[in-house]
C-alpha cells in the first residue's frame, strides 16, 4: 500500500505525482514538519520566537489597536523577541475581541498571504467571536491535518465516517451524505477513499444503524457522541468489523471514553485539541494519550492566576498566539480553556506536552467558599452510576452553591430507591452534601454550537463568595 498516495495535477501524469500549487505548498510545509518535530525544545522555541517577532512587527505597523498594549510592555518596533516584554503584554480576552471588533483587523495584509475568510465561534462561553483568516493560514491548517493522519498511520484509501454535521436537513438519516474524498485538507495532496457523513442530531440508535450499514474504517465525531455509540454497541453486542480507529474533536475527551471504545470495538481513540479561531493547538502523541503542542503553528502558554507559567502537572489557563494569521492577529489570547502541561515526552519529539485538557471554567464545580474543582468522572465512576439505574445520558447542572440538578435520559422511570442512591452518589463523588434534584428528560439538548457538556455550572465567577 502506498502510504501517501499523492494527487497529481497534470493530465496523464500518475507517478511520480506532480501536485498543483496548493498541494506543493502543503507538501513543503509537511517536509519541514517531519524534521522540526524532532528538534530539541530550545531550538523549537528559538524558531518560534523569530516568527513571533515577525508577527509583532506586522501587528505594530498595521493594527493600531495593539500599539498601546505593546508599548506598555516595553516592546520596540522591529526588535527581536524578548521574554521579559512578552510576559508583560496584556492577555487578550474573548470580551476584548468582541468589543474591539474590526479594530483587530490588519489594515494591510501582505498580498502573498492570499484572500480572506471569516468564521464565527462561541465555544462553550456563549460569547460569539468573529475571526478573519488568510488563505495562507488555511494552508497551514491543512498541513497539520495531514500531520495528524501521518502520525497515526491512517490508511487514507479507507472509508471515513463523520458524525458532526448539524445543519437542518443536512446528511439526514437513513443515508446521510457521501463525498469522494476526506475533505479539502486532503484533496489537494492525496487520493483518499470516500467520506460518508451523518447529522449529529440523529438519535444514537439511528447513528449505530447507519454505521453498521456504512461499515467504515475510521470514525470522526464528538467525544460525547462516541461515548453513546460505544455504550449502545457494547450493551447490544454490536460490532463494527472494519473499524480501525476513532478520531474525536470539538469537546473535551472525558475519562472512560477511551476504555469504553476499546471494550466495544477493540480500537483506539485519537483526540485533537483545536479552536476555530486559533487553529490546531495540540495533537495526540502517536505513542501516548497525552498531547503535543503544535509549536510550528501556535505559541501556547499555560498560566496561573498571576499570569506566570505553571509547572508540569499543575492546572492553568490556556493562552494562545497563532503565528501565521496576519489578517487578525490574536496576541496572547485567552481561549477559555484550562489544561495541565506535562514533562518532555519519551517519544523523542521536542514539541511541548499537554498532559490533560480540562475544559472551560463553566465546566468547574464551585464549592461553598468559592473553591473550584474539576468534576471529571472516571470509568469506574460511570460504571457505578450505571449499576444504580439504566442511564442512557446524563448532565450535571450546578444551579447554586448548594444545589445540583442531575438531568437524565433513562430507559424507564426511576424508582425512589434509585433516585436516593443517585443523590448519594453525587454527594459522595463531589465531596459536599448538595441538594440533588433529579430531572428525567427524553433528550438532553446540545448547546448552540452543538457541543455537549456533561457538567455545567450556572454560577458565574463574579458570584463566588
Amino acid at each position: 500500500m502506498d502510504p501517501l498516495p499523492l494527487t497529481s495535477a497534470p493530465d496523464g501524469i500518475a507517478w511520480p505525482a506532480v501536485p498543483d500549487g496548493s498541494g506543493a505548498a502543503i507538501l513543503a510545509i509537511l517536509f519541514q514538519l517531519e524534521q522540526t518535530q524532532w528538534w530539541p525544545a530550545e531550538r523549537l522555541r528559538e524558531a518560534q520566537h523569530r516568527q513571533v517577532a515577525a508577527l509583532l512587527d506586522h501587528t505594530w505597523r498595521t493594527v493600531p489597536w495593539y500599539r498601546d498594549r505593546l508599548a506598555k510592555s516595553g516592546y520596540q518596533p522591529g526588535a527581536p523577541f524578548s521574554r521579559d516584554s512578552w510576559s508583560r503584554v496584556p492577555i487578550l480576552t474573548r470580551a476584548d475581541v468582541v468589543s474591539a471588533g474590526d479594530a483587530l483587523l490588519s489594515v494591510m495584509v501582505p498580498a502573498s498571504h492570499g484572500g480572506l475568510g471569516e468564521i464565527h465561534t462561541s465555544g462553550s462561553t456563549g460569547r460569539p467571536v468573529r475571526a478573519v483568516r488568510t488563505e495562507l493560514w488555511e494552508l497551514f491548517w491543512r498541513a497539520f491535518t495531514l500531520r495528524d493522519h501521518l502520525w497515526h498511520r491512517r490508511d487514507l484509501s479507507g472509508k471515513l465516517a463523520v458524525i458532526r454535521e448539524s445543519g437542518e436537513g443536512k446528511a439526514p438519516w437513513p443515508d446521510g451524505a457521501v463525498s469522494e474524498s476526506w475533505g479539502a485538507s486532503s484533496r489537494a495532496v492525496v487520493r483518499t477513499g470516500p467520506c460518508v457523513s451523518l447529522n449529529i442530531r440523529c438519535s444514537t440508535e439511528q447513528q449505530v444503524d447507519w454505521l453498521q450499514r456504512m461499515d467504515p474504517d475510521y470514525l470522526l465525531t464528538h467525544p460525547t457522541v462516541l461515548h453513546g455509540l460505544a455504550a449502545h454497541c457494547l450493551d447490544n453486542g454490536i460490532s463494527l468489523p472494519r473499524l480501525k480507529q476513532v478520531e474525536t474533536i470539538s469537546e473535551i475527551l472525558r475519562p472512560g471514553t477511551r476504555s469504553l471504545c476499546e471494550q466495544a470495538w477493540g480500537v483506539p481513540v485519537v483526540d485533537t485539541y483545536s479552536a476555530r479561531e486559533a487553529g490546531y493547538l495540540a495533537l495526540q502523541c502517536p505513542e501516548h494519550d497525552h498531547y503535543h503542542v503544535q509549536s510550528e503553528s501556535v505559541l501556547v502558554e499555560v498560566v496561573g492566576s498571576d499570569g506566570a507559567p505553571v509547572p508540569p502537572g499543575e492546572v492553568g489557563r490556556v493562552v494562545v498566539t497563532p503565528l501565521h494569521n496576519f489578517a487578525m492577529p490574536l496576541i496572547r489570547y485567552e481561549i477559555g480553556d484550562y489544561a495541565a502541561p506535562g514533562d518532555p515526552c519519551s517519544c523523542g519529539r521536542g514539541l511541548p506536552v499537554l498532559r490533560r485538557i480540562l475544559g472551560r471554567e463553566q465546566n468547574m464545580l464551585c464549592l461553598p467558599g468559592g473553591r473550584r474543582i474539576w468534576p471529571l468522572l472516571s470509568s469506574s465512576d460511570l460504571a457505578g452510576m450505571l449499576r444504580i439505574a439504566p442511564i442512557r445520558q446524563y448532565q450535571f447542572v450546578q444551579k447554586t452553591f448548594e444545589t445540583i440538578e442531575l438531568r437524565l435520559v433513562t430507559g424507564r422511570p426511576l424508582t425512589d430507591r434509585e433516585q436516593t442512591a443517585l443523590g448519594n452518589f453525587v454527594r459522595d463523588r463531589f465531596g459536599h452534601p448538595f441538594q440533588v434534584d433529579i430531572v428525567r428528560l427524553d433528550e438532553i439538548p446540545r448547546g448552540a454550537t452543538d457541543k455537549y457538556q456533561d457538567f455545567v455550572s450556572e454560577i458565574g465567577g463574579e458570584d463566588a463568595p
